[in-house]
């Protein structure tokens, strides 16, 4: 009896590209219903093949879980990195972009084509105690801090050197985030681009609401 290509998965696909199916799959499945409501068995049925498979090259559904955040993490973090970057390379004119663009920019080209992979980093219902939560943890404690840098550049912008304002728009910041990647997956012909600019145009309007500040002032657009 012939012994089955080790590269090669069920009927016939290569091992390596039924893996990227599954973890295609479970990435959708785990952004959109979170990891306590997503089942193995809708995993499966969207690929085409078994529990028994997913089991085979994954083992638990944590470690599916986990397979699907470590890439996640990897270019949400490296977006988010080079996006603070670009604000210090000393290339950036007048025009530039200001540092929320950016890394809204970066963080919406990273997730184009996988946009519900952002709720696989950010998913309230991992188990607190789990390797994933672990690993989730690993990726969005420095995304935070970047995070905590960036809003404290844009209060004192504003004028505010108050440390409290600057936790709290951490918080409102990564709220922000995932509101407008929720409302980009409901809308699919919104591209990365697209969304920026849209960004642009809401934190303009944001800021002219607030008594005594500008959007410019506030760091949030760029100064016509």
């Amino acid at each position: 009896m012939a012994t089955p290509s080790p590269r090669a998965g069920t009927k016939g696909v290569p091992r390596e590209q039924r893996r990227q199916q599954i973890l295609a799959a479970a990435t959708e499945e785990f952004g959109t219903r979170g990891y306590a409501g997503a089942s193995l068995a809708a995993i499966a049925a969207r690929v085409g093949v078994t529990k028994t498979l997913l089991h085979q090259y994954f083992g638990t559904k944590e470690d599916l879980y986990t397979a699907c955040l470590v890439p996640v993490g990897d270019r949400l973090l490296g977006a988010v990195r080079d996006a603070m970057a670009a604000g210090g390379t000393g290339t950036e004119t007048a025009t530039a972009p200001p540092t929320p663009l950016r890394v809204l920019h970066g963080i919406f080209t990273a997730l184009e084509g996988q946009r519900e992979a952002w709720f696989v980093l950010y998913d309230p219902s991992l188990p607190a105690d789990g390797e994933a939560a672990r690993r989730a943890a690993d990726f969005r404690a420095p995304i935070d801090r970047l995070a905590a840098d960036g809003t404290a550049d844009v209060l004192r912008a504003a004028g505010s050197t108050d440390p409290l304002d600057a936790d709290a728009l951490k918080y409102v910041w990564r709220d922000l985030v995932s509101t407008l990647v929720r409302w980009w997956v409901k809308h699919p012909e919104q591209s990365p681009e697209a969304m920026t600019q849209r960004c642009a145009r809401l934190f303009a309007a944001a800021a002219a609401l607030t008594p005594g500040s500008s959007a410019v002032h506030a760091g949030l657009v760029e100064d016509p």
